[in-house]
């Protein structure tokens, strides 16, 4: 099964006697490694259903299942457990949540019920301040403390009024019979931890489990691990400790330092062969991480040859770092081969940088996306029918019955609402039994009753229905017919701006409701052609329940020939054969936040390990560019080279780009192309 592996890849691979960590340097094949081992533990008779791949995005999730899949084929690999934490805190409390008091029919909340309800329990209308508050219960949340312990640990005024916050929020959580995503984790490490026979349970199936992208684990997912691998240890973690760069979201290096301590017949096996980038690319990157303190130190070296310098961009201001930036893309264009533009990236530390050069690409009529953007489940017409479905599968949820209930409204207005609202507050039921109590018609008049009855029958009739909408052309028909029931494209048409806007809205509801019908699956997709592989039928209802753990549709971007635009944070885990690291100035990257106050060396490390992060998602060249001088509001301000350019080490004689070869260039291009038109339009 081990084809084509280095001798490393390989060691990863065989060890399968006790637990293992990893040790991927960026491009070193780490995916690679992690399907080829699953394909070596079931070669060596592990049942597929007991081995478990855990990754961070549902996108890596997918990428390693078709890796995967080309390995141990189509049946198999449906029965491995590939999937991201989060989704496999989902099936833990799905199946033992019963335990800790929940249904089995519980609401996943995203971030913006989240909010809403944490403005409700403190009682505040400042978004500001419950962002805040909602940052603090999540860092709490995931450093696996209770509300009780939050109290107890609380520094100042601000984080003992949040921990009371935090405390009604729970309460709530649990009326609604929801759970927000930091308690997807949290609450199957109860399970685990309070609960023996659940956890014999779960360590009893589970007879290897694999961790992608390790060095991004919080202090509660490494908990998580532990007790699903038990004493046995029987697990691989795969990571780069150069590349931990989300500790703002409470990833920690300690989890790294913690293995051969917790598992002292811990495997260290170093991947320091990269595949990527070319030896020019990696000495620079080698350069840059040099100064941080290592953990596992590893050098990484490519036999992909010198390749081009690595090149140095020095601007006179933003603007003509974009325009710069632009004409490095084009002068690369007019090599041969020509490159696509999908080979192009630029990356930045912070969004608000790509504007100058969204400005540029627009000017030179250069096709671009902007990745990392807003989320297709972000938009509101999306969230609306999310809410829907929400309900369908949990009738407690209230903040999903308050959303569904106004789109489109029914007749149904605020006042009617606020009543409901106290009454079930009362009755202490939630907002969907109060409908159908005995005691309601005491509290609304007739027409308003009569709206809230006729609203809680078309539930009832859609749950039903969508329960029985099962397999891929069931689902879709049941959905056309229900956003036609509703006159959902008609509340889009009164809900925007223009027609032009609504038509586009509706757009993204056919899309949507085309993702949902596959997800329902039952035949095969036909995007797999004739060798594709059949999927098992779901009910549409059965989809809704996992619907707030999607983050993205099927991926089609990768079909657009685009240049990508993209924060440093968002690059993780992609390539491109050219890529520019623009906007590397001091103050930007590493970022501080203010010019008096400095950064510390723990934030420079980090910061350091970005720039390494970005440095490396380049294979063939690399450019870097920064500015004298920046716009701060109306003022300019001047702005010298990130200390890390200074780190990379460059040739003096190379890394210096000279602009007006590359304007020759440019200008012999135009005059080819000029003259192979002409030839073409001779008669």
């Amino acid at each position: 099964m081990s084809v084509g592996l280095n001798l490393a890849q390989t060691q990863a691979v065989h060890h399968i006697s006790g637990p293992s960590l990893v040790l991927a340097g960026a491009g070193s094949g780490k995916t690679r490694v992690i399907t080829q081992k699953i394909a070596h533990l079931i070669e060596k008779g592990l049942q597929p259903g007991r081995i478990a791949a855990i990754t961070f995005t549902n996108k890596a999730a997918a990428e390693m299942r078709e890796r995967a899949k080309s390995l141990i084929g189509g049946k198999a690999v449906k029965e491995v457990i590939i999937c991201t934490f989060h989704s496999l805190g989902v099936r833990m409390v799905r199946e033992d949540g019963q335990v800790l008091g929940l249904k089995e029919k519980f609401s996943i909340l995203d971030s913006d019920d989240v909010l809403s309800i944490i403005k409700e329990c403190g009682g505040t209308t400042d978004s500001a301040l419950a962002r805040q508050w909602q940052w603090t219960i999540s860092r709490w949340k995931n450093e696996g403390l209770s509300a009780d312990d939050a109290l107890k640990v609380a520094q100042g005024d601000v984080e003992k009024v949040a921990a009371l916050v935090m405390a009604r929020y729970e309460e709530r959580l649990t009326a609604y019979q929801s759970v927000d995503f930091d308690d997807l984790v949290g609450l199957p490490l109860q399970l685990l931890r309070h609960h023996d026979e659940v956890r014999e349970k779960w360590q009893t199936r589970l007879g290897h489990v694999l961790v992608d992208e390790y060095q991004d684990t919080n202090a509660t997912q490494y908990e998580l691990l532990k007790l699903l691998v038990g004493e046995r240890g029987h697990f691989t973690a795969v990571g780069d400790d150069d590349q931990s760069i989300y500790g703002w979201r409470g990833a920690t290096l300690d989890n790294l330092k913690k293995l051969p301590v917790d598992f002292p017949q811990l495997r260290i096996i170093k991947l320091e062969q990269n595949y990527r980038s070319t030896s020019a690319i990696l000495r620079a990157a080698n350069n840059v991480i040099g100064p941080n303190p290592k953990l596992f130190p590893k050098t990484l070296y490519s036999e992909l040859g010198e390749g081009e310098p690595v090149r140095i961009l020095d601007c006179d201001s933003e603007d003509h770092e974009a325009e710069r930036v632009v004409a490095r893309l084009m002068s690369l264009r007019a090599g041969n081969p020509m490159p696509e533009w999908r080979d192009f990236a630029i990356l930045y530390r912070a969004n608000h940088q790509a504007k100058p050069l969204e400005k540029a690409l627009r000017k030179a009529q250069i096709p671009y996306k902007v990745s990392g953007g807003t989320s297709f489940f972000d938009r509101s017409e999306i969230k609306d029918l999310c809410a829907w479905f929400r309900l369908w599968s949990n009738e407690d949820d209230d903040p999903a019955f308050l959303r569904a209930v106004a789109a489109p409204r029914r007749g149904i207005g605020h006042q009617t609402l606020a009543q409901l609202g106290d009454f079930s507050g009362q009755m202490k039921t939630s907002l969907f039994a109060a409908l159908f109590s005995p005691m309601l018609p005491t509290r609304l008049n007739a027409r308003a009753l009569g709206g809230l009855n006729e609203f809680g029958r078309l539930l009832n009739d859609l749950q039903y229905r969508a329960s029985h909408a099962i397999g891929r052309e069931a689902a879709r028909q049941f959905l056309t017919d229900w956003l036609e029931e509703i006159n959902f494209e008609n509340y889009l048409l009164d809900n925007s701006d223009s027609p032009t806007i609504a038509s586009s809205r509706w757009g993204n509801v056919l899309e949507f409701c085309d993702w949902m019908a596959q997800r329902a699956g039952g035949d095969v997709d036909p995007s797999e052609g004739a060798g594709g592989i059949a999927t098992e039928a779901k009910s549409l209802l059965e989809v809704a329940q996992t619907i707030a753990l999607l983050s993205t549709l099927t991926e089609r971007e990768k079909d657009q020939n685009v240049v990508t635009l993209s924060t440093l944070h968002a690059s993780k885990g992609l390539e491109w054969p050219h890529v520019v690291l623009a906007g590397v100035n001091e103050g930007i990257l590493p970022f501080q936040q203010g010019e008096e106050t400095p950064v510390d060396s723990s934030r420079v490390e980090e910061e350091r390990r970005l720039m390494y992060v970005g440095i490396t998602r380049a294979q063939r060249t690399l450019a870097v560019s920064w500015a004298r001088r920046r716009k701060k509001g109306r003022d300019w301000v001047a702005g010298k080279p990130s200390r890390f350019i200074g780190e990379m080490n460059l040739a003096a004689e190379t890394a210096r780009e000279d602009p007006r070869a590359k304007l020759r260039a440019l200008r012999e291009e135009f005059a080819k192309k000029a003259a192979q038109s002409e030839q073409q339009n001779v008669p």
